[in-house]
């Protein structure tokens, strides 16, 4: 099975090739130097030239905050990126997995989020993924939609590697305790991917490591499998004032993975103590 992946560069992206790859499918991962996916002729060319059995979505514009001011570019990697990247796949009658995010909903209330509940966006950031998410639906016979949450990989900057640069040079963090949701490890994440894929079990999923936490909560984690005496203050969402609204509840329900015959994602305090390690081996 020939796979083309996007985002390659990133740390999803990476892990998808790596893992698929030592699963013995031929794995192609671009990042935006190999392919400008904005570029509707481009892409048209680069895919059919290529002609992969699938396309696996992990590139987009991710800066949450910037994307407020800069609707252009985020709007046009995120949505016409994807246009251009599922027209493509259509062509030539290729798989399309398209990676999303928790932030097509509005995170209220405190119970996980289905993959039929209602998508409700605050920010401009989770419009255009949410908006790609239709160009699919819409374009596409073969397609998955997997959205995920709070992600750490080795490839790339993250919470977890933010918080053990901070713990250098200080002993007290402000980290905000009132938004929850699922750290995700992209080392686990790649193999469900690459598992979805060869499948034929079609539709959107949620897909992030299983258990729920606050950012301070993971913070707290962090540091004691680090074995860091750090000391964590848990505070609001409006004493760490954004330029983009965060979700308060990101929690999403994964029965539906489990429903269809996918393995769950493990912990994601066993999946952070196997990213602590894998670091360290680097």
């Amino acid at each position: 099975m020939k796979v083309v992946v996007t985002g390659y560069t990133g740390q999803l992206g990476y892990d998808v090739v790596q893992y698929g790859s030592k699963m013995g499918l031929n794995m192609i991962g671009i990042g935006s130097k190999e392919l400008d996916i904005t570029d509707e002729v481009a892409v048209s060319h680069y895919v059919k030239e290529v002609n992969p059995d699938a396309i696996i979505h992990c590139a987009a514009y991710t800066a949450v905050d910037k994307a407020e001011d800069d609707k252009n570019s985020c709007w046009n990697v995120n949505v016409e990126g994807t246009k251009h990247l599922v027209k493509a796949a259509r062509d030539i009658n290729a798989k399309f997995l398209y990676i999303s995010t928790d932030y097509v909903f509005n995170g209220q209330g405190e119970l996980p989020l289905q993959e039929t509940d209602k998508t409700n966006p605050i920010g401009y950031y989770g419009l255009t993924k949410y908006e790609g998410e239709k160009i699919v639906e819409q374009l596409l016979d073969q397609w998955f939609i997997v959205r995920i949450s709070w992600v750490f990989g080795i490839n790339g900057n993250n919470f977890v590697k933010t918080m053990l640069r901070l713990a250098e040079t200080q002993n007290e963090l402000n980290v905000v305790g009132d938004q929850v949701g699922s750290p995700t490890y992209t080392f686990d994440l790649a193999r469900l991917i690459i598992d979805m894929i060869q499948s034929d079990k079609y539709g959107i999923y949620h897909a992030a490591n299983t258990g729920f936490c606050s950012w301070a909560d993971f913070a707290q984690e962090i540091f004691r499998q680090a074995n860091l005496d750090i000391n964590v203050n848990s505070i609001s969402t409006e004493e760490y004032p954004t330029r983009a609204v965060r979700p308060k509840n990101s929690r999403m329900s994964k029965q539906k993975l489990i429903k269809n015959g996918f393995h769950p994602l493990p912990k994601w305090q066993d999946a952070l103590e196997h990213y602590l390690i894998e670091l360290t081996q680097r």
